[in-house]
């Protein structure tokens, strides 16, 4: 399926800002289960791009002249769906190992741990026993807005039994972890069609070894992730795979719209 994207970002600021600096990861990863049809990033000022550790291009844009508004735009159209199989990205990638390692967002705690151990026990990780723990997750964090943000951790989105789709993802790889499962955190592009899902999502990637590979799996929607999600980045947690990071010098308070449109249709694969 072919996927067009348009994904604006918008800041406005009270006061004039000196200096800022943007990390964007927009640009949809070409590997096993999807192609990069066409692609542009539209942002002012200057702009470095680069692949990081996880393999993500990532375009760094700087404004180093009074501005009071920051306008980012990415449009193209990206073939997904190409493969049902666990994906392998693009470009430069760490060993599935160093997705053992915990973050602040995915740190267990004992109620996670344990968790952890109900669903996925201690034999090696299957898609049956992920989808169980997938299972889990979805009971216990409800998918509710409006609640969590961006700093809260796996630990504590079990506590308050609600979240989003990061809530959900950070709390599946902290407990794939806890159980000895490489897992990492996903960013990218949900295409819902008729049933009017939100088109910006996050899900996770869990390791079945060295003979599969990497599992996609939507904790949010209960479902291997696959013909109807574009991938942007992975990294440890939501920090590694935010779509848009920065800091700024000045400017006082921010006013931030995102405005994400994805539409479907069947394309031709060569």
């Amino acid at each position: 399926m072919h996927l067009h994207i348009r994904h604006e970002t918008r800041y406005v600021y009270e006061e004039p800002v000196s200096y800022s600096i943007q990390a964007l990861k927009l640009t949809p990863r070409t590997d096993a289960g999807q192609r990069v049809l066409n692609w542009r990033v539209a942002a002012p000022g200057e702009r470095l791009e680069q692949v990081d550790p996880y393999g993500n291009l990532t375009h760094f844009v700087t404004l180093e002249s009074p501005h009071r508004e920051l306008r980012i735009v990415v449009e193209g159209t990206a073939d997904i769906g190409l493969g049902d199989a666990p994906t392998e990205p693009g470009g430069p990638a760490l060993p599935a190992l160093a997705y053992l390692a915990s973050t602040r967002l995915t740190r267990p705690d004992a109620t996670l741990r344990e968790f952890a151990r109900r669903h996925l026990g201690r034999h090696p990780p299957s898609r049956a026993t992920l989808m169980d723990l997938v299972a889990g997750v979805r009971s216990a964090v409800a998918y509710e807005p409006g609640i969590t943000n961006v700093t809260h951790t796996a630990a504590e989105a079990v506590d308050l039994g609600v979240g989003v789709c990061q809530d959900q993802a950070h709390v599946f790889v902290a407990c794939c972890r806890a159980a000895g499962v490489p897992a990492r955190y996903v960013s990218g592009y949900f295409h819902g069609g008729d049933e009017g899902e939100v088109a910006s999502h996050a899900w996770a990637d869990a390791w079945l070894g060295d003979g599969t590979g990497w599992l996609s799996l939507d904790v949010t929607h209960g479902e291997v992730a696959g013909s109807r999600h574009c991938r942007l980045a992975v990294g440890r947690d939501y920090l590694d795979a935010a779509p848009v990071r920065g800091v700024r010098r000045g400017g006082g308070e921010e006013t931030m719209t995102v405005t994400v449109s994805v539409s479907g249709g069947q394309g031709q694969q060569q």
